[in-house]
């Protein structure tokens, strides 16, 4: 006999459409892109926790790679606000029991309403609650709703119930909300709808060494396929092997070098002298410097850097961090 209890414990990340291990168990589920983990994803996850504990089954959090929008434009999708790799890790801090991530392709696009309810909820995971906001669409020819999910759910033994909505301000939270904060670079605001500060975490790989060769050395983190909500220079904080540094960030293509065709996040560490390469870095945004420009010359970009960071050092001095 499985012990269910036991199994709800043992946090699973899979992606596709294959079995799941755990199926049989039965699930609470709610679907969405949760891009920033925010504290209405914070409060609707918990709410499908909650009902899955009283009874007695696994909570799930259905999502997607990549977004749907940016599979149908990668141009016109609006930048994200965390990785694949940290939203989930934020969903299962929060006690989350396994998170399917589903490819968007032309597989998943194909699928027409009954279909994605029949495959998805029903044989992977044997859904017998769902928690989804009402203005939910799904399926191919987008006819799948709440309307229709209630429809499938009395066919296939699930029930359908409306997420719950955080406001503040007057507003949804949401994270259309967020990015628009952080290009105003509020961050203080953000960080309220967050529930935590805004950060990029990514591990630092060897560059061309053109920081150090002009006198400011930078641990460059490849944004690769992720496109930060935020671009210019900033005074970050950066948290390296449980020690927090303060530093100077720019996220850009380096127009002045002119040798990047996507963007990347450059850190300076303040009175920092080690090795970074290889280490994940937690990067916080706290106040934006300027923007990206253009130099005429490299003698003239080094001596804005060094603005930038007499700039960083006074702002955190003013702050009693230095």
């Amino acid at each position: 006999m499985v012990d269910s209890g036991n199994l709800q414990q043992q946090f699973r990340f899979s992606r596709g459409l294959g079995p799941g291990a755990l199926a049989a168990l039965g699930s609470v589920v709610t679907i969405g892109c949760f891009d920033g983990v925010h504290r209405g994803h914070q409060l609707l996850v918990k709410h499908v926790i909650s009902e899955a504990r009283a009874r007695g089954l696994r909570a799930v959090a259905v999502t997607f790679a990549p977004h749907p929008e940016e599979y149908f434009s990668a141009e016109a999708c609006p930048p994200r606000l965390m990785r694949i790799r940290d939203k989930v890790e934020s969903l299962r801090a929060l006690g989350i029991d396994e998170v399917l991530c589903l490819r968007f392709d032309d597989r998943l696009r194909s699928l027409n309403a009954e279909q994605f309810v029949e495959q998805v909820l029903v044989s992977r995971l044997s859904t017998r609650h769902l928690v989804i906001g009402d203005d939910f669409k799904f399926g191919s020819d987008r006819s799948g709703d709440h309307g229709s999910l209630q429809a499938n759910g009395e066919r296939w033994g699930f029930t359908v119930e409306d997420s719950p909505t955080l406001m503040r301000g007057g507003e949804r939270i949401s994270s259309t909300r967020i990015r628009g904060l952080l290009g105003a670079s509020e961050f203080d605001a953000a960080a309220e709808l967050l529930g935590r500060p805004f950060v990029i975490v990514g591990r630092v790989i060897h560059g061309q060494k053109l920081g150090r060769e002009l006198g400011y050395a930078t641990a460059n983190i490849n944004l690769q396929r992720y496109r930060a909500p935020l671009a210019g220079v900033y005074a970050v904080t950066v948290m390296v092997a449980g020690q927090r540094y303060i530093g100077s960030a720019n996220v850009g293509v380096r127009p002045t070098v002119g040798d990047l065709d996507k963007p990347i996040l450059e850190v300076h560490l303040l009175d920092f002298d080690g090795q970074l390469y290889g280490q994940r870095l937690a990067v916080e945004f706290v106040k934006k410097v300027r923007d990206e420009q253009k130099f005429a010359s490299l003698e003239a970009l080094v001596e804005q850097i060094g603005r930038d960071v007499n700039a960083t050092r006074e702002f955190f001095a003013a702050r009693g961090k230095l």
